[in-house]
């Protein structure tokens, strides 16, 4: 049995989604069973509730458990939360845990706290004596959807970053990946950092968008303290505001990021493009009424 932490997020959704359409059954954990409503009845799907955090409430979801792909939630506790199931997966028996970690290439990431506590985990879990595979993203396309209310709003792209060029991930790709990964097992000991085929920078993103939806969508260039206010009125949380700050101070030092697409090699995924994405999202990105900005 192969096993999806975080089933009811993003992340956790769309690689679950990816093994139904498949047709490779999977069990995913959540906390709360109404978070993953979207799973319910999907073909080879079981849901189990449990907490990451408490290895009591984890029985039902680890047994017969071979493979395990880790993702919670980017918070204060998660290196509390994977560790302690890390611990978990050892007690129950399981063979083989694939992180869903993060990366920046040539980014400093001692200058951002999630890169720190991804790297954290990871030396645990090596250091574990389970079988291990890290799967490590950089930015993801879907992070574009967050900023649909001003892009049908005002026509405009509103973002810190200048003329840098970035190379965002589709989310979709990741999951191609961890689905065959956990599905024909292999790759123990390896880290695959990933990104997406081409780097951009946001009027290339903004352009691409304006292709997609037949809307001219512009990029304004906002002060990095501008972004901050907006991030806090929307009510992200002050510490979660103050990673993306240091992440982004970071990124403006670099003109160009490097694409890494070995793991698309490695499992055969066919890397998407930004205006593949795009398009798939463009009912999203124009505003019509019944699109989601999820990201599915």
């Amino acid at each position: 049995m192969i096993l999806v932490t975080g089933a009811g997020g993003l992340s956790g959704r769309i690689v679950m989604q990816e093994f139904a359409r498949q047709g490779r059954p999977v069990r995913g954990l959540v906390r709360n069973r109404a978070n993953a409503q979207a799973l319910e009845g999907l073909p080879g799907v079981e849901i189990v509730e449990g907490d990451m955090l408490r290895p009591e409430t984890l029985g039902p979801a680890l047994v017969g458990v071979e493979r395990v792909l880790m993702i919670s939630s980017a918070n204060r506790q998660m290196v509390d939360t994977q560790c302690t199931f890390v611990d978990a997966c050892k007690k129950a028996g399981v063979a083989h845990v694939v992180k869903f970690s993060g990366a920046e290439p040539d980014f400093d990431a001692q200058k951002f706290l999630f890169t720190r506590m991804h790297e954290e985990i990871e030396r645990y879990l090596e250091r574990s004596g389970l079988a291990w595979t890290h799967l490590r993203p950089s930015q993801f396309m879907q992070v574009y959807l967050r900023e649909v209310g001003t892009i049908v709003a005002e026509g405009t792209l509103c973002l810190p970053l200048g003329d840098l060029q970035l190379a965002p991930l589709d989310i979709e790709d990741i999951a191609k990946v961890a689905v065959s990964l956990l599905w024909h097992g292999g790759h123990e000991g390896r880290s695959y950092d990933m990104t997406g085929p081409e780097p951009l920078t946001m009027k290339e993103i903004a352009d691409r968008i304006s292709q997609a939806t037949g809307r001219t969508i512009r990029y304004v260039d906002i002060p990095l303290e501008e972004w901050r206010r907006r991030l806090l009125a929307a009510g992200m949380p002050e510490y979660f505001v103050d990673a993306l700050d240091d992440q982004t101070r970071e990124r403006r030092k670099r003109s160009k990021s490097r694409v890494c697409l070995g793991a698309h090699q490695a499992f055969g995924v066919r890397p998407t493009t930004f205006a593949e994405f795009a398009r798939r999202h463009a009912a999203v990105f124009r505003g019509e009424p019944g699109s989601a900005a999820t990201g599915s």
